[in-house]
């Protein structure tokens, strides 16, 4: 039935919204990263990369979460052209690993030792403040993960959340990346991570987007050969890329904050991560394979 002209649409306001467990964590997250970015802001310590890099995390994510908040209360988000439990599940990990890494990279890098006066203060509550924030995140992960069995959100699942861990830490490897020259072995792990990165990422957005479900393909068949070769791709960097960048080689001396030295051990360990995602991704992808089987 047509509605008259001149008539307005009722605005459905759902209070579960805010008041299920995973609105009031969603509103706990709004205003701890409020809070984290304020007295940041407060201690003006946001001028170099990695201060920028923390403001933008907290900040991104207040402003999304709010949005969240919004859309579920209006009940507008069925308006969206997009898998909503998808986006909503894809969005909560990456605010739980951005605020873990702003966690970790933000009292590294501005509060120093010994610690006193109330800038300090400040960082330290802002630092605590942000721990919390991550606790909420993965709390809704938690809260919002599917049970097995149910693949009817697949970023939900396990190898869902698990695409969006690969496809972060690959963005946190490429930010490492320093030199690695025309040595073919080196490139080779940096197609590695940049074909990787882009598969997932695609997986990603074409799953918000509703988009695989055109696919003529069998899928989940595709995911799991696809999750086997990044996992044989990734063994091939996590033994050439340290064998390359550390036979022969000692950390210097002066190799203080920057240091090329401590980067590639650091794209070391999250090469080492990623494979590790890799794997238990292919495991729970066959699982799921072999269960909608039977």
């Amino acid at each position: 039935v047509e509605e008259p002209a001149g008539t307005m649409s009722v605005v459905t306001v759902n209070l579960r919204a805010v008041t299920s467990w995973v609105g009031i964590t969603r509103l706990f997250a709004v205003v701890l990263s409020c809070v984290a970015f304020s007295l940041v802001a407060s201690t003006e310590d946001f001028g170099n990369t990695y201060g920028t890099w923390c403001m933008f995390t907290w900040c991104f994510c207040f402003t999304v979460t709010l949005l969240v908040l919004v859309l579920e209360l209006l009940e507008l988000y069925p308006k969206l052209p997009l898998s909503w439990d998808d986006f909503t599940s894809a969005f909560s990990m990456l605010a739980a690993l951005m605020v873990f890494t702003a966690s970790v990279v933000f009292p590294s890098i501005f509060i120093s030792s010994p610690c006193s006066g109330s800038k300090c203060a400040r960082q330290a509550v802002a630092t605590t403040v942000s721990c919390l924030c991550f606790l909420a995140y993965a709390l809704e992960v938690g809260l919002t993960r599917a049970k097995p069995g149910d693949i009817s959100s697949f970023l939900s699942t396990v190898p869902g959340l698990l695409k969006v861990f690969e496809a972060y830490v690959a963005c946190l490897i490429f930010s490492l990346l320093d030199i690695y020259g025309l040595e073919a072995s080196l490139q080779w792990c940096v197609a590695v991570y940049s074909i990787c990165f882009i598969i997932t990422l695609l997986i990603i957005i074409f799953t918000i987007g509703r988009c695989l479900s055109y696919m003529s393909c069998p899928l989940e068949k595709m995911l799991v050969g696809y999750n086997a070769l990044a996992l044989v791709m990734y063994i091939t960097a996590t033994i050439l890329w340290p064998f390359r960048k550390f036979t022969g080689r000692v950390r210097p001396s002066n190799c203080g904050r920057g240091c090329s030295w401590d980067k590639d051990l650091g794209v070391t360990f999250l090469t080492i991560f990623n494979l590790i995602a890799y794997l238990v991704d292919l495991i729970y992808s066959t699982r799921m394979v072999f269960i909608r089987a039977r």
